[in-house]
């Protein structure tokens, strides 16, 4: 039965109106103006992609809203464009590329043109074409070797030399030539296969699978900034694990991310631990499309295999959650995450299990210390909490259910009585030299460390009873130190 797909003129005409001067200009300067690539293929599923956001000031988007392809040289686009512009990007150019800010829209016009990496080299080597043709069969996919001439006065006709229509009907992923051509051209190409089966819900063909199991060492020579921000699109796609299995399944995540793969612990009939990468691919799932909560999610868990130990009880994983910390701090930093994402990532990775660690309920003190360990990461830890129960046991999923509510509920409750975002302790650091007689030290420290714990143990307790806590606590601590002090060696 033949796939019907909705009427793209409506989403073309609203394209067209954004760019219309642009493309007058073009015509009037003889040359020819396609749209291309996802914008076609969105319009023909009945995708409404939402523009991306403006950045502050003139920095280039990340991802442009439209691209297009033309039959103009980048000198002549730039003249054609720039009097249209609101901002103009020319760091691409040199590789056949301007992208403009028009009518608060981002467009990427492109000179005809392929991309061909040399062996070793993470730059392109670009080789100008002079056809659309030409520059059709060098995208990456065939969904996306789709166009459409905006031309005044034309109708819109979706121009498909390479079936792009027939692989968007059967939902399959196909290069327009051969696979192995196309990943050479750009080995992180691979990667964006792996995107579109997760953003789209497509197959990908065999054919396409084989050549980048072949090729996954090829994904070398591309940036680590590259990969991370393909990596990143498949984080946010509706569902991230269709990427995930075939990045694992192709040997693509081995050359970046190594510990995802690692994840797939043998099964173990005796011990029947489950199999962490499925676990893995649930969790990630189901947490809500936030870039650090899902790449939380992503690493949880890395530090289980280095943590696995069997003991007759069982298998356990003792302080994975540590471990894990510092595995996704390392992973990320070469991955080239900002400071605030890295340690965003993985604070919730260490703190992922701080939920579990409350078997006897939530007390006034344990409610305080989780609150103040999570801090403004609460809500995702919670959730991240939440999407770890991946169990079919429903009797399970409920009791944590029941718990977390319960969790929720003391929070509140607490807040209406304590100042619960800004726990610290009742005296300062002033307050505590003068007490205690001490001018500015590591000793200082020590004592505001006490009143911490004695703030999260207890709760507000009034100044004069903290006085005297902090007294007794100080005078235990003097004779402690005092007698581990090594004494004097005879005859000195």
């Amino acid at each position: 039965m033949a796939v019907k797909f909705p009427d793209p003129t409506p989403r073309l005409e609203e394209i067209y109106s954004r760019v219309e001067h642009v493309v007058v200009a073009f015509s009037a300067a003889g040359r020819r103006l396609y749209l291309v690539g996802g914008s076609v293929r969105d319009a023909v599923l009945g995708r409404h992609a939402a523009t991306a956001p403006l950045p502050e000031g003139d920095v280039q988007p990340q991802q442009p809203d439209f691209d297009f392809t033309t039959d103009a040289l980048p000198e002549e686009v730039e003249r054609i464009v720039s009097p249209h512009a609101e901002a103009m990007w020319l760091v691409g150019k040199r590789y056949g590329t301007v992208s403009a800010r028009v009518a608060g829209v981002t467009l990427e016009i492109t000179t005809h043109r392929g991309d061909t990496y040399r062996e070793e080299s993470r730059k392109p080597e670009v080789i100008m074409g002079t056809s659309l043709q030409e520059d059709l069969v060098r995208r990456d996919f065939r969904i996306n070797a789709m166009a459409v001439e905006f031309t005044s006065g034309r109708p819109f006709a979706i121009i498909d030399p390479f079936s792009g229509m027939s692989d968007l009907a059967e939902s399959m992923i196909r290069t327009p030539g051969a696979p192995e051509a196309s990943f050479s051209d750009d080995p992180l190409r691979m990667m964006r296969a792996a995107r579109f089966a997760a953003q789209l819900g497509f197959g990908i063909d065999p054919a396409v699978l084989e050549a980048m199991a072949a090729m996954a060492t090829r994904l070398e020579i591309v940036s680590r900034e590259r990969i991370r921000d393909e990596l990143d699109k498949i984080m946010l796609a509706p569902q991230p694990s269709r990427g995930l299995r075939v990045l694992v399944d192709t040997g693509l995540a081995a050359q970046f991310l190594p510990e995802l793969p690692a994840l797939a612990l043998e099964q173990d009939p005796i011990h029947r631990h489950k199999d962490v990468l499925e676990h893995t691919y649930s969790v990630v799932d189901k947490t809500s499309p936030n870039l650090e909560l899902r790449l939380a999610a992503l690493f949880h868990d890395v530090g289980k295999p280095a943590t696995r130990r069997y003991d007759p009880s069982g298998v356990s994983f003792h302080n994975h959650d540590v471990v894990g910390a510092k595995m996704t701090k390392k992973r990320m930093r070469e991955l080239r995450y900002s400071t605030s994402t890295v340690n965003t990532v993985a604070r919730l990775v260490y703190l992922h299990l701080r939920f579990h660690t409350y078997q006897a309920g939530w007390t006034d003190k344990a409610v305080r210390r989780y609150v103040v360990e999570a801090g403004p990461l609460l809500d995702p830890l919670n959730e991240l909490t939440l999407a770890d129960c991946t169990t079919r046991n429903q009797k399970k999923v409920r009791i944590l259910e029941d718990r977390m509510t319960e969790l929720k509920e003391r929070i509140v409750e607490l807040r209406e009585r304590e100042e619960f975002e800004a726990i610290r302790p009742e005296l300062d650091g002033t307050e505590v030299m003068e007490i205690l007689g001490l001018s500015p030290s590591p000793e200082v420290g020590v004592a505001m460390k006490f009143l911490l714990q004695l703030r999260l143990d207890e709760g507000p307790i009034g100044h004069d009873e903290v006085k005297h806590r902090l007294l007794e606590f100080w005078a235990e601590h003097k004779a402690a130190s005092s007698s581990e002090a090594p004494s004097e060696p005879a005859g000195s």
